[in-house]
Parts: structure tokens; C-alpha cells; sequence
């Protein structure tokens, strides 16, 4: 079943996880035809309990799926092929390239950093993220995607929450083609 872009979707803790100081985790996503995919992220909880890094210079990170981090994967309809954006509340970014399931690995490619945005409040957590599908692959930007969107939450003591729109069965695992529930149309297709 997929899930309609662009209208906020909760995302879920995962069942072997604890929520913790996180109450509530809201995305959206959508493409427009520039071919510009837009995330807009929200954690509401007590984040005075939770590890979140101050909003810096956008820079690329690593490893930040160990800490406190947004997530999407992005795959054209049809292949095994994906990309994995890592968006930290610090403003810093990676960008990961698969052939297939967990196939691959790091770009370090400073023309595919992300314009992010971060907002914190004293319960809410706001991260919008503005990605250039034809940096990331050159057929992105007109085909038919499918998205999975997920976050790793760190609390102080350092235990780790992973939500989703969808969570396949086992441990956390948001490579999994389970997790893509999102369809976005080619541009100016009707839905």
C-alpha cells in the first residue's frame, strides 16, 4: 500500500524500541517540477532529554545515522538502486549510492549538499530539507520514485529510538524495500 506524498504521515517507533522523551515524529514529502524533492521533518517530545547537536554551517558529516538524524531513501519504480540522504539537526548531511540492498556506500561530493533549514523550539524539533533529484541521479528528477522516510533518535544516556513510516519485521532496518511506501508520480502526472 503506498502511502500519498506530500500531506504530513506520523512515523512510527519501532515495536523493539522505546519512544523515550519523543512523543510524536511528522514528515512530509514532495516533489515539484524543477525536479527539487522537499522533507520537512518534526519531533515533538522533550528535547531537553535528547542528544540534538546545535544548528551549525551545512557542511557533510559521517556516520550520523549514530546520533540524532533524519533520513530518506530514494529509489526509481522498479530498480534495486537507491540513495540514502543523512540529515542532522547540526546542519550536516550525507549522501549514500547502492547498486542494491546495502550495496554500496559514501559520495563525497560537495554539489549534492542539501539546503536545510532547522527550527527548535523547547518541545518541537523542525528540519526541512531541499534536495536536487538530478544531482543525485540524472533519471530522478522525471521518473517514478519510491521513498522511505525514517529517524534515529539519541537520548542523553545515549539509547537510541528508529522510527518510520513502515518497519519490516526483525531489528530496525531502513534499507529494506519494505520501508519505501512512498510513490512520488513523475512530475505533472495526475495523481
Amino acid at each position: 500500500m503506498w502511502k500519498k506524498p506530500g500531506m504530513p504521515s506520523a512515523l512510527a517507533p519501532h515495536p523493539k524500541t522505546r519512544p523515550g522523551a519523543v512523543q510524536r515524529v511528522d514528515v512530509s514529502v514532495s516533489r515539484d517540477r524543477d525536479g527539487t524533492l522537499a522533507l520537512a521533518f518534526a519531533l515533538e517530545g522533550r528535547l531537553a532529554d535528547l542528544r540534538i547537536p546545535p544548528a551549525g554551517e551545512p557542511r557533510r558529516g559521517h556516520e550520523l545515522w549514530r546520533h540524532t538524524c533524519f533520513e530518506a531513501f530514494i529509489a526509481r519504480d522498479g530498480t534495486t538502486e537507491y540513495h540514502e540522504l543523512n540529515l542532522a539537526p547540526s546542519r550536516e548531511w550525507a549522501v549514500y549510492a547502492f547498486r542494491a540492498y546495502r550495496d554500496g556506500g559514501s559520495l563525497d561530493d560537495e554539489t549534492l549538499a542539501p539546503r536545510i533549514d532547522v527550527r527548535r523550539g523547547a518541545d518541537r524539533l523542525e528540519l526541512d530539507a531541499h534536495v536536487a533529484l538530478d544531482r543525485l541521479s540524472s533519471r530522478h528528477r522525471d521518473e517514478v520514485l519510491r521513498v522511505a522516510v525514517s529517524a534515529v533518535v539519541e537520548e542523553h544516556d545515549g539509547t537510541l529510538s528508529y522510527w518510520a513510516l513502515r518497519h519490516p519485521a526483525g531489528k530496525p532496518d531502513f534499507h529494506h524495500a519494505d520501508g519505501f511506501v512512498l510513490r512520488l508520480e513523475r512530475p505533472g502526472a495526475a495523481c
